[in-house]
């Protein structure tokens, strides 16, 4: 699967890694929700980590569609609010 990190670059990780991205994305609703953006802002670091960590950092020429976006890990209560779906902010993460 590819993930875009917002603002950085595209990454090809493997699919078993939504599972864990899917847990953070719930924790990054739940402080959308209660307005701590602290919380928000560590969950986002912790998702662009894991993708970091374990994915292959494609060539910026690489023009791959991405299956899934994380928002930049300076992302404010307001701007997650307007990418907030009901779902999460990275809705459709392929289980």
């Amino acid at each position: 699967m590819i993930v875009r990190l917002m603002g950085e670059a595209q990454y090809r990780v493997d699919d078993g890694l939504s599972g864990e991205l899917n847990e953070l994305d719930g924790q990054a609703v739940t402080a959308v929700e209660s307005n701590d953006e602290q919380q928000l802002r560590g969950v986002l670091e912790q998702m662009a980590g894991l993708v970091r960590d374990r994915g292959e950092r494609l060539d910026d020429a690489d023009l791959a569609s991405s299956d899934l976006m994380i928002p930049p890990t300076d992302l404010s209560l307001d701007e997650a609010r307007e990418l907030f779906s009901g779902e999460g902010l990275i809705p459709d993460i392929p289980t």
